[in-house]
């Protein structure tokens, strides 16, 4: 009889361990993770992050952040050959994020305690991670690991080679799955599935990311006599007021809804009584189709030009700096087929496919390769992630695990 606690104590394990980003990162994650795969006949590779890049203008990740990969090839062995024989067959792979965000103030559990505590007849555990997303990691690796028992047992033959991702950094710049990508440890034909908390549902598109710092140059003068300056300030608030507008006319997408803009910092200024030359405003777009970062750019573009015209001294420019692409579902894919089979066996529940709100490791691997078979399954819920007193419950812990070992079995097993 199959038993599904592994995966609850290894959430235990994992929550115990700090890995808050920016803070104490992964590295303690990731030697975790290593001995708990040691003793199988996996492939273990780390990829350096902090030393082989190769994309324009790389974020400062600091040296010794390395992404864990895990593999598991046909016939268990590690052989050339038999890699060489199956690398254009499509794998199927696991991914999860060893990072968290910073603990955060309003607590009143240990967010390190793992603390399992009852709420109306339900299990929880508490801990920074728990929702998000030690717990899903936890069932990709207790998946992984009994998978590989029982290849070395010779109880089954895996079809297709079966791949664990460890990454860092999904919650600064998701500068992990980014080298994976560079590093060609995932391929556009790959079935690719992260473990972040949602809901019980299967989630799949996403709206595009698109983030600005918009910089407002101007002319100080005394705030007595401010027809002898140019406010940046001012300036910027009719750039604010204009595009804000822009956004609330673009066309609702059936299943992304809208795209929206959020002003998240605005800095400028000296003094009251001065009028101020400087404003920079940081600006985060999420974008759903049809609305693209061009039609974006090109809406800036056009108030820009309007308010430099209307305040003579004004001067407006901007930097792209994060741009990721939204992601639309495919009702064709082989992996979702396989995945709402598994949750439907293992719930007796019908599946349900929704988008995921936020940008995940799958993503960015789907807008970067193309790639159609990439989505999100996991323990927990959204709401709860990045929270005081964030929080999982034990029976959605034990649920994933039994729907991945079910996913496992037909997308991998030889019949």
């Amino acid at each position: 009889m199959e038993t599904y606690e592994e995966s609850v104590e290894l959430t235990r394990t994992f929550v115990k361990i700090e890995s808050t980003n920016p803070g104490t990162e992964e590295a303690a994650m990731r030697e975790a993770i290593l001995a708990y795969l040691k003793d199988t006949s996996c492939e273990i590779q780390l990829d350096d992050v902090g030393k082989i890049i190769s994309w324009d203008n790389p974020p400062d990740v600091g040296n010794g952040r390395k992404n864990v990969i895990a593999t598991l090839w046909p016939e268990n062995t590690k052989e050339e050959s038999i890699k060489e024989k199956y690398k254009e067959v499509p794998m199927f792979i696991f991914i999860c994020h060893m990072d968290t965000v910073v603990v955060g103030e309003g607590w009143t559990k240990n967010p390190f305690g793992a603390e399992i505590e009852e709420q109306n007849g339900i299990l929880r555990m508490y801990g920074r991670g728990s929702c998000d997303m030690k717990s899903g990691l936890a069932c990709a690796l207790a998946t992984f690991k009994k998978t590989a028992r029982r290849l070395e047992k010779g109880e089954i033959s895996l079809k297709c080679p079966l791949r664990m991702i460890c990454t860092i950094d999904e919650e600064g710049d998701m500068t992990g799955s980014d080298h994976i990508v560079e590093q060609e440890f995932v391929k556009k034909e790959d079935y690719v599935l992260d473990l972040e908390p949602t809901d019980g549902e299967i989630q799949m598109a996403h709206k595009g990311r698109l983030w600005f710092h918009v910089h407002v140059k101007g002319i100080t003068a005394h705030a007595s006599k401010p027809e002898k300056g140019a406010d940046a300030i001012f300036a910027a608030s009719k750039f604010i007021v204009q595009i804000q507008e822009i956004f609330e006319h673009f066309p609702v997408h059936e299943e992304l809804g809208y795209s929206t803009i959020t002003f998240g910092q605005i800095q400028g200024g000296y003094q009251p009584y001065v009028v101020p030359d400087a404003c920079t405003i940081f600006i985060d777009c999420r974008l759903a189709p049809p609305v693209t970062d061009q039609i974006v750019v090109q809406h800036f573009n056009k108030i820009i030009k309007e308010i430099e015209t209307q305040i003579p001294g004004i001067k407006i420019s901007y930097d792209i700096t994060g741009n990721r692409p939204y992601i639309e579902k495919n009702p064709d894919s082989i992996l979702l087929k396989n995945l709402k089979e598994a949750v439907e066996a293992e719930t007796k529940q019908k599946a349900v496919v929704k988008a995921f709100t936020g940008y995940t490791d799958t993503a960015v691997i789907a807008g970067r390769l193309h790639n159609t078979e990439c989505m999100s399954y996991g323990p927990g819920s959204l709401q709860y992630a990045h929270k005081p007193d964030e929080f999982v419950e034990i029976r959605d812990i034990i649920r994933c695990e039994k729907v991945m070992n079910h996913l496992v079995m037909s997308l991998c097993e030889e019949r």
